[in-house]
């Protein structure tokens, strides 16, 4: 599955280093991995002794409220979208970037959509999960086609209001 990584504030199709664990499934002792939130919930106290990065899967019916006391354990947030109409997760990410101030990796997976990927950078992501067989240039491509924004978010870009209302000096330099 290509994975675009937009950490640095460049999209870059990257290797992904995690390992997605299945529920009752071992660690893996050399990689980084993620859990769903079921096996995190079961599992928390057994693995504060972990020397690797850990993350947490999120389904879009379950709230990150649930894990809210962890955030600073873990170093990824995946955020699955199960189909195109469920949006939950834009909120979600959100809340982790603005709310609760989460500083590590926020992930899309699941049905991360081309058309989407620039909203969902928007709104907190970093890194996006696409299906296999989707093309990853093409995604990363998608980052540079919206030029003005109209809504305020998480990525603090100035809007359309914004850019209008600057005084004359900011509006030309940028």
């Amino acid at each position: 599955m290509p994975l675009i990584d937009y950490g640095n504030g460049n999209p870059a199709i990257a290797d992904d280093a995690w390992t997605h664990v299945a529920d009752g499934a071992a660690l893996p002792p050399d990689r980084p991995a993620t859990i769903s939130l079921e096996r995190w919930k079961a599992e928390r106290d057994g693995l504060s002794g972990r020397n690797l990065p850990l993350g947490v899967r999120l389904e879009s019916h379950e709230r990150i409220e649930e894990i809210l006391p962890d955030l600073p354990r873990l170093a990824l947030i995946a955020l699955d979208f199960p189909n195109l109409n469920d949006g939950r997760h834009f909120t979600t990410a959100r809340l982790l970037r603005e709310r609760y101030r989460f500083g590590g990796q926020v992930r899309a997976t699941g049905q991360v959509l081309r058309d989407q990927i620039d909203l969902m950078r928007r709104c907190g992501f970093d890194a996006f999960e696409l299906a296999p067989g989707k093309d990853g240039a093409s995604a990363a491509a998608a980052f540079e086609e919206i030029s003005v924004v109209y809504q305020p978010a998480a990525d603090t870009r100035p809007t359309a209001a914004q850019r209008r209302n600057r005084p004359p000096e900011q509006a030309v330099a940028g």
